[in-house]
């Protein structure tokens, strides 16, 4: 396994916009030009104000949308062009946890579904086990088994956080990209989160990504930081 967990090079983003069917198309550039490595075991600050393009930088580390140029690099192997179907053996190595659980969490689904999923997509275990890997996610970050017979809305925000993580170690990621993790918490829930975020690192052997604009979270969480103008 390559030394480089993530390389990114010159690295682009643009949409193009009009606001009517008369008016002239528009292009932003949202992520312009920007490279980076992160080293396996390291964790990365990605910092930025907001309208940097921190969380389009996210979505394109995750192909979560195309890049308009540029080279992202898993572990040595080029993933900027594959498509969905190719990528899916990747999204086992790299995965995310977002900012908004309301976002991703379906609201319809219990605890135990939600974790089930990326199990099952992923065929992380064999279907004897799936019951036991729910068992041993919701420990791991910190929840009781009684909890997965719940619905999203039943929890709190931070223990909605800890289900997003926990799927984003279910497939045995090696790289989690971090999209602003705490900043929709209660600042006493900030801390327990984050601190879940360095035990895990420690004991799953993760690497980072952390993108956020707040530097006492980088302070806490990062061996380095890279600055999005």
């Amino acid at each position: 396994m390559s030394d480089i967990a993530l390389k990114v090079q010159d690295l682009s983003k643009h949409f193009t916009i009009r606001n009517n069917v008369f008016s002239k198309k528009k292009t932003i550039q949202a992520v312009n030009r920007i490279s980076f490595e992160v080293q396996t075991g390291e964790s990365l600050g990605l910092i930025g104000e907001s309208g940097s393009g921190k969380t389009t930088v996210a979505n394109l580390l995750l192909k979560l949308i195309e890049s308009s140029e540029g080279r992202i690099e898993l572990f040595g192997k080029d993933i900027t062009h594959l498509h969905e179907d190719s990528m899916r053996i990747y999204r086992r190595d790299i995965q995310i946890i977002f900012q908004y659980t309301h976002a991703v969490l379906d609201p319809k689904m219990t605890i135990e579904e939600l974790l089930r999923e990326p199990l099952e997509i992923h065929q992380v275990v064999t279907k004897n086990h799936i019951d036991d890997e729910v068992d041993r996610l919701l420990e791991m970050v910190g929840l009781s088994k009684s909890e997965k017979i719940k619905f999203p809305s039943q929890l709190s925000g931070g223990q909605n956080q800890r289900i997003l993580i926990a799927r984003a170690i279910a497939t045995r990621a090696k790289v989690i990209v971090c999209d602003e993790p705490v900043s929709a918490l209660d600042v006493s829930v900030q801390g327990q989160i984050l601190n879940l975020l360095l035990k895990l690192k420690e004991e799953l052997d993760l690497t980072y990504v952390f993108i956020t604009h707040d530097l006492n979270v980088v302070k806490h969480m990062c061996n380095r930081i890279a600055v999005l103008e």
